[in-house]
């Protein structure tokens, strides 16, 4: 059987932990920690989906050398965190090991089978010193797209928001016997969860609304309802937007919508607070590299403006270091 585990199972990887789990095809195992981690082992992980609400047993642990090598890895802790994670990982892979990273904004893999003259190009914003590509590998990554939200209401409980959508790819786009088991699997547990011929354009649409409902979000505390609707803050959103399209349209990115139809998208959702300022309010750190920095990494690359952009940034970048405490 398949051996299947899920690092960092909070609500995201919790709720996916819990679906495979369910659906039986997989031998599934999480890495948590704390009162989380003491709740799965004891109750097992709960899974409220309005009506639908179920309980199931899974191996957790908070030292992975106790879960043994694992056919897929899926990481699902915030991108931030990706760095600290190389050594606790080892445990788990073997030489086939995929690792899939259930995360937002710029991968640190993007250019792994990207093509052209920034063909396997690192990024410092999200992979400093080249630690991740040096000791995991882009050739074990493959990519996904969350488009679902779910909530950690209490240890060992998680409660499902909105959405269903996680497409996988193969960073050069291939239909790899390795990403359709994936895929296979992920639908089966109840996810829409097709193989992409290349996962960058929705990498892209879900990053547009991330980039810049997020960072504004913590300097104003608004929802992305509230956000969308006041003119003031929608020109700043609108004109992040429009430098981050600049920026990926000329790495070969075509958005299927427009930036008032991807900031109706966002208002859609409702009175929903960013999962950054979540942090920012809990006091812990926040994507903002990925998310933001690496945008405007990748405009010194392509030698476009990132004016708009690179100011929100320092403003969010400072009330997120003075949230966790750094004044520097």
């Amino acid at each position: 059987m398949t051996r299947l585990c899920i690092f960092g199972a909070g609500a995201i990887g919790g709720e996916i932990a819990a679906r495979l789990a369910r659906s039986g095809d997989c031998a599934v195992s999480v890495v948590a920690r704390g009162a989380h981690l003491e709740a799965i082992r004891t109750g097992g992980l709960r899974l409220i989906d309005g009506d639908d609400e179920f309980t199931v047993a899974v191996a957790a642990s908070d030292d992975p050398a106790r879960l043994g090598p694992q056919d897929y890895v899926i990481v699902a802790t915030k991108a931030h965190d990706m760095a600290a994670l190389v050594e606790p990982l080892q445990p788990l892979l073997k030489a086939d090991t995929a690792l899939v990273f259930a995360q937002n904004g710029i991968p640190w893999w993007y250019f792994h089978g990207h093509g052209g003259a920034l063909e396997n190009r690192r990024l410092e914003s999200v992979d400093p010193g080249g630690v991740l590509w040096e000791r995991l590998g882009p050739e074990r990554a493959l990519g996904t797209v969350v488009w679902f939200a779910a909530v950690l209401v209490a240890p060992g409980v998680i409660r499902h928001a909105y959405g269903e959508r996680l497409p996988v790819a193969e960073p050069r786009g291939e239909k790899t016997e390795r990403v359709q088991r994936l895929s296979h699997l992920l639908s089966r547990a109840g996810f829409k969860s097709p193989v992409k011929p290349d996962l960058r354009p929705e990498i892209w649409l879900k990053l547009w609304g991330n980039l810049s409902f997020n960072p504004v979000s913590v300097l104003t505390q608004g929802t992305l309802e509230q956000l969308a609707a006041d003119p003031h803050a929608r020109a700043v959103i609108a004109a992040m937007m429009a430098e981050a399209q600049t920026v990926a349209e000329a790495l070969g990115i075509r958005f299927p919508v427009s930036i008032a139809e991807r900031i109706a998208m966002a208002a859609r959702v409702g009175a929903h607070r960013t999962s950054m300022l979540e942090d920012v309010l809990a006091g812990r750190p926040t994507e903002l590299e990925a998310l933001l920095g690496a945008v405007i990494e990748l405009g010194k690359v392509t030698e476009h403006a990132t004016s708009a952009l690179k100011l929100v940034y320092d403003l969010a970048r400072f009330r997120s270091r003075m949230a966790v405490g750094q004044t520097a």
